[in-house]
């Protein structure tokens, strides 16, 4: 699923476009333990419960395609009798009416959920009257073309309030605060079947986690059973290590730089592109080549790309590089530069010894302190 519709979906969960027809929750210790559970008619709530839910649900669609949003694709064994999807196509159509599969469904869930402490399984159901769309790409509220009938689940924290004082009204005094049981935004979650194209994909699915790059990997592989994509992460020290492998002793700061751009550049032409921008091995391979990597170095690359990432694994560029500083480190110092002035940095050799040259103006801040450029005229542009 991409940004669009992702973010069409989640504008659903707003009083006036609900459609949500079920939902139902339960409510799990720390000893993995069934505390609770509950199926109601959503739009029978009270409104302060719905408003509280929209926040939750809302949440399980946010966060960055790629990153803490992945759309997984069912292998053909899961869509069998008996199957991963086969099971949530089957709680899917029971549009949350059978405890029986609710019950195996929560038993799912506390079976491979790792999590230290309490935390409530919520599912819901909706069946989403899609408006059609002109070729102009102009939504008629008043032409469906189908109906997206999906569920949802979130998988939120339990956690207690935190202590601390409030002020009893009746009696006029500060009091110690009673400390609740409260339901915080979720850890994980899904969306099943996929919204994909503006339809209904019932051979994939959305997946949420809130921690982009370590996935709950026992929850996934048996609730789902999809091939699972390296965590943001894993991708962004996977390419470091083919980059390095590659190079070897020639991963020169020069080379690192034109990486860097070139990776910029391409987040920047796609920027409009609602589809996150990825790269293959081929595409990796091509990306070295046009910053400079020497062909020789790269007879190498195959097996490094091999041993690090595995032949048929794309990285998303988003996951890779560092839009926000070029950032350059020793030991001793840690130094960050604007990503788009790259060109201020470069090494030199100065009276024998490797040096990082950073080009400087009169306006120079050491902890917040102005300070004065005492620079000759021979070297007043370097630092």
């Amino acid at each position: 699923m991409n940004k669009q519709e992702i973010s069409e979906i989640k504008k659903l969960f707003t009083p006036r476009n609900c459609s949500i027809t079920r939902i139902c929750g339960c409510y799990v210790d720390g000893e993995k333990n069934k505390k609770s559970s509950f199926r109601e008619a959503f739009l029978a709530l009270p409104e302060e419960e719905m408003f509280k839910y929209f926040q939750i649900l809302r949440k399980n669609l946010s966060g960055t395609p790629g990153r803490n949003l992945l759309t997984l694709e069912f292998p053909l064994t899961c869509e069998e009798s008996g199957g991963t999807q086969e099971f949530l196509l089957r709680l899917r159509d029971s549009k949350l009416k059978d405890d029986e599969l609710l019950d195996q469904f929560y038993d799912k869930v506390i079976e491979a959920f790792t999590y230290v402490g309490n935390y409530l399984i919520l599912l819901i159901h909706d069946a989403y009257d899609v408006p059609g769309k002109t070729t102009d790409n102009i939504i008629m509220e008043d032409a469906s073309d189908e109906v997206y009938e999906y569920i949802m689940c979130c998988i939120c924290p339990v956690n207690l309030s935190k202590p601390g004082l409030s002020y009893d009204d009746q009696t006029g005094v500060f009091r110690n605060r009673i400390r609740d049981w409260v339901v915080d935004m979720p850890e994980a979650g899904f969306l099943f079947p996929a919204f994909t194209d503006r339809t209904s994909d019932i051979h994939s699915l959305l997946y949420y986690t809130k921690d982009a790059n370590e996935f709950n990997l026992s929850f996934m592989d048996t609730l789902f059973a999809c091939p699972i994509p390296l965590a943001a992460g894993s991708q962004k020290e996977t390419f470091q290590a083919i980059v390095e492998d590659t190079l070897g002793e020639q991963c020169d700061l020069e080379t690192v730089k034109n990486i860097h751009d070139k990776l910029n550049e391409m987040i920047e032409e796609n920027k409009d592109n609602p589809q996150p921008l990825s790269l293959d091995k081929k595409e990796v391979r091509s990306l070295l080549l046009n910053s400079g990597v020497k062909d020789e170095k790269l007879e190498v690359f195959d097996r490094c790309y091999d041993a690090a990432a595995g032949e048929q694994t794309s990285l998303l560029v988003s996951n890779v590089a560092n839009t926000r500083t070029f950032e350059v480190k020793t030991p001793d110092v840690v130094i960050k530069v604007n990503p788009e002035r790259t060109d201020l940095v470069e090494t030199a050799v100065i009276n024998g010894r490797r040096c990082l040259v950073i080009q400087i103006t009169d306006q120079v801040e050491v902890n917040g302190i102005q300070i004065r450029n005492n620079c000759t005229d021979d070297d007043e542009d370097i630092l």
